[in-house]
This record gives C-alpha cells, structure tokens and sequence, in this order.
C-alpha cells in the first residue's frame, strides 16, 4: 500500500525513479532493505523499482508478489541485469516477507509500525519478519524513525547505535551522494576492523 504522496523523499538508490518508488512505498523500502546484503547498497534499493517494472507495473504489491510462481519469479529477478547476486534465494525471501505481510497485516507493510506503542515492540514486529535478523531491523528501525517520521517512544533507544543522530553507520543517515560516501566508509572502516581482529585471534 502506498504512503501518502507527501511522504519524505528517500535517496538510497541514488536513481531517480527506484527512490520515487521507495519514498512512496513502504513496501519497496523493507524489500529494498531485504535486498541490501552482498551486493552495494545502490545496487539492493534500485532492486524494487526493478521488480516492479519487470512485473508490469509502477508499483509493489504484497499480495501479488505473494500468489507469483516461486519459479517465474524467481526467473524475474535473474534477468540481465540480475536483481541481486544471489537472484533465486533473494526471489525466495521476498515472497516469503510478502506471504508475512499478507498472512499479518493484510499486505499493508505500514501495519507493522502504524499501532507499534514503543520503540522495543516496532523492533520486535521487525524482527519477526521473514529475512530480518536484529541487525537489519534496527536500521530499518533508524530508517523509519530519522527519515520517515515514524517514532514511537524509545525508537532511537531500540535501534542501538543506528539511531544515533548522523552516525552515517547505515541506510538510515543516507540523504545523498555525500551521506552515501561517509557511509560507505564507515562500513570499510568496520570490515577493515572485523579482519583485523580476526587475524589477530590466529596463533
């Protein structure tokens, strides 16, 4: 279901139609939000804008996606150019986030946050979405709270460090190109840091 028209503008695919997409549907953000592992995170939210046009349409609907062919989807999203480097298992979980909403909130993606009476249960109705592990909630979480106006009492609390006032940790603080580079870097930086460790364990 679509947010209202005036919704904030998102700017996480840096495409001009992918993030029109993303700011007028909630859906396409959590997709987008599902999509952005493995790959470069312009590459994950330019995903959405990509199904739909693929399915025919200018928009994501949960309870088509839902009823599509597991294979024939999965097939849509491994066109040139793929969706996603792991296109069939990412086809998989889509639908299964789709079959969530449907089986839930009646496919209204908003439903997960519209009544969510604190921060701590936004975060755990996140969480029980198919492919959301704590990780991947909490900067939905922060994304929610700093760019699209949905904060219930404890948000930034619940998003742990992603709800940190421009921390450009995550997708969350992405505004544009400027925001998306101080981003990217704080991810090599924490690689860097993760592989260092890492080494440092061996003997």
């Amino acid at each position: 279901m679509d947010a209202d028209t005036d919704s904030p503008a998102l700017h996480l695919a840096q495409d001009p139609e992918a993030d029109e997409l993303l700011s007028r549907s909630r859906l396409a953000a959590l997709t987008g939000m599902l999509l952005d592992q493995q790959v470069p995170m312009e590459w994950a939210f330019k995903g959405p804008a990509t199904i739909a046009r693929r399915m025919g349409t200018d928009d994501l609907d949960a309870h088509e996606i839902a009823a599509q062919d597991p294979e024939a989807f999965a097939a849509l999203l491994a066109e040139k150019p793929a969706v996603h480097r792991y296109p069939g298992s990412m086809a998989k979980r889509i639908q299964q986030l789709c079959q969530y909403l449907v089986e839930h909130y009646d496919g209204d993606a908003e439903g997960i946050w519209r009544d969510a009476g604190s921060g701590a249960e936004l975060l755990r109705r996140l969480q029980e979405l198919p492919g959301f592990g704590k990780q991947k909630a909490q900067i939905f979480l922060a994304l929610l709270g700093k760019q699209l106006g949905v904060t219930p009492t404890g948000w930034r609390e619940a998003a742990g460090a992603y709800g940190e006032a421009a921390a450009y940790r995550s997708v969350a603080d992405i505004t544009g190109p400027e925001s998306l580079a101080k981003v990217r870097a704080h991810k090599q930086e924490m690689k860097a840091a993760a592989k260092a460790a890492k080494g440092g364990t061996k003997r």
